[in-house]
């Protein structure tokens, strides 16, 4: 057994505070000790102490929504090596921003299926499987995503699974642990529940949603929204859609809202009415409802009584893609949910400088800080902000303290893939993949990958 002693630093806690303490590892299996069982029970002691000069010692960050960076897309393909290489190539240097483990959003279905499912390389950042953004997305929702590829489910869940591939879709399968889907399309909602039974998470996204469809996709099993008021409804008082979730909450009823003498004349009916939020396709009033489902009475998804559970949500902390008043007001509306991800294009490289860059289709994008243009319009191409920036735009965003930041690149996104018991926390039994950060402005001074430093500032 190697051990090292992490000591002089601060450790985030998974309720977002920070403790002075040390850190015990065991570089030789990649897993965090407890030290006071360590020492009692096999009665050593660290190998090597080091010293942190009161920086902070945080899990590895976990960035569940990528598309590509340092000049490699993960939708375009040429053949099964050069795949392989640039899904290695970046897991070896996005460690520079705190990374440790991502999963890549994806579009050539056919050809990537076994490409993309989880890789670990050595000293790099580890893959947990794919995210596949599309291609059930709402049309008039679609962002970047082409229009002709874009389909509903007639079938239900046979149709996702003519899709994905009913063998990347099975409970444990090699492949796919997120699908993003606009819910109000046709055979999805009833394919959320079949979904999420087999382990694989639902996230709401570009959709046009109304209130009562996005809760009922909830109710059905969807865990997360992606990328909080990018692709979705605008916020509206009648009808919040999609981002009201987030201050939904409490027991669920099926109780009427009681009229007094002095509610204003026909309530009931002003409470129905329906208004088209400003730049949101108008829905069918009448599809679905809250009050189908297989569990409670019949026909209903929650007992009486039972807690309504909001889903996580992803938000991409550029400054660009949200404002930092609507960052501020999501996370004071739901802290426990958010997740930062970075959403980012293949240009996503710290070290890319700015001015025009070849793309494809003989277009190109010019770079101006975090920002991307296609060349010649004001049309945002993407999101190129690194995840650790993202972390430190968040507590200017919030006026929080960066362990609250922390939280939500680390043991929030853990906790909404399940795997919170082994990333993304400092609990003993956990994997030692961690990232030494600054304490005064969040930069990144190492990596470490199961327990072995990867990258270091110096």
């Amino acid at each position: 057994m190697d051990l090292l002693c992490f000591t002089n630093c601060f450790l985030p806690q998974e309720d977002g505070s920070l403790v002075r303490r040390d850190l015990w590892v065991d570089s030789a299996h990649g897993c965090i000790l407890d030290a006071q069982k360590t020492f009692y029970t096999i009665r050593k002691r660290p190998t090597q102490l080091i010293d942190l000069g009161s920086n902070i010692l945080s899990p590895g960050f976990l960035d569940i929504q990528i598309n590509g960076a340092y000049g490699f897309d993960f939708s375009i393909y040429s053949d099964d090596q050069s795949y392989l290489a640039g899904l290695e190539m970046i897991s070896k240097r996005i460690v520079e921003t705190g990374v440790t483990r991502l999963t890549q959003e994806r579009s050539v279905y056919p050809k990537l299926l076994s490409l993309l499912s989880p890789h670990s390389f050595l000293h790099s950042a580890s893959l947990l499987g794919w995210h596949a953004e599309g291609p059930f997305l709402q049309q008039v929702k679609r962002g970047a995503h082409a229009q002709p590829l874009l389909l509903s489910a007639p079938k239900g869940i046979a149709s996702i699974e003519e899709v994905y591939g009913p063998e990347n879709l099975a409970p444990g399968g090699p492949g796919v642990r997120m699908i993003t889907a606009a819910p109000e399309l046709q055979g999805i909602m009833e394919s959320i529940h079949h979904l999420s039974d087999r382990g694989v998470i639902f996230s709401i996204g570009h959709s046009i949603a109304s209130s009562k469809i996005a809760t009922e996709a909830v109710l059905r099993g969807a865990r997360l929204i992606t990328h909080l008021f990018n692709a979705m409804p605008q916020l509206h008082h009648r009808d919040p859609a999609i981002i009201g979730l987030l201050g939904a909450g409490g027991p669920y009823s099926t109780r009427p809202v009681p009229v007094t003498p002095h509610s204003p004349r026909n309530s009931a009916v002003a409470l129905d009415e329906r208004v088209t939020p400003p730049q949101t396709p108008v829905l069918d009033p009448t599809y679905g409802s809250v009050h189908r489902g297989r569990r409670g009475q019949k026909g209903m998804l929650l007992a009486e009584g039972d807690e309504f559970e909001r889903p996580f949500y992803g938000i991409i902390v550029d400054g660009i893609h949200s404002h930092p008043n609507s960052v501020r007001l999501a996370y004071t509306a739901h802290p426990e949910g958010c997740i930062l991800v970075t959403d980012a294009m293949s240009f996503l490289d710290p070290h890319l400088p700015n001015g025009p860059h070849e793309w494809r289709d003989g277009r190109r994008i010019v770079k101006e800080g975090d920002k991307i243009f296609l060349e010649g319009t004001d049309t945002l191409a993407g999101s190129i902000i690194t995840l650790d920036a993202c972390v430190r735009n968040f507590s200017l965003f919030t006026s929080t303290p960066l362990s609250c930041a922390i939280r939500c690149a680390t043991y929030n996104p853990a906790k909404c893939l399940g795997i919170e018991n082994k990333k993304g926390t400092l609990r003993p039994g956990a994997d030692a993949d961690l990232v030494v950060l600054d304490r005064n402005d969040g930069t990144v001074l190492s990596t470490w990958v199961a327990g072995k430093m990867v990258w270091s500032r110096k």
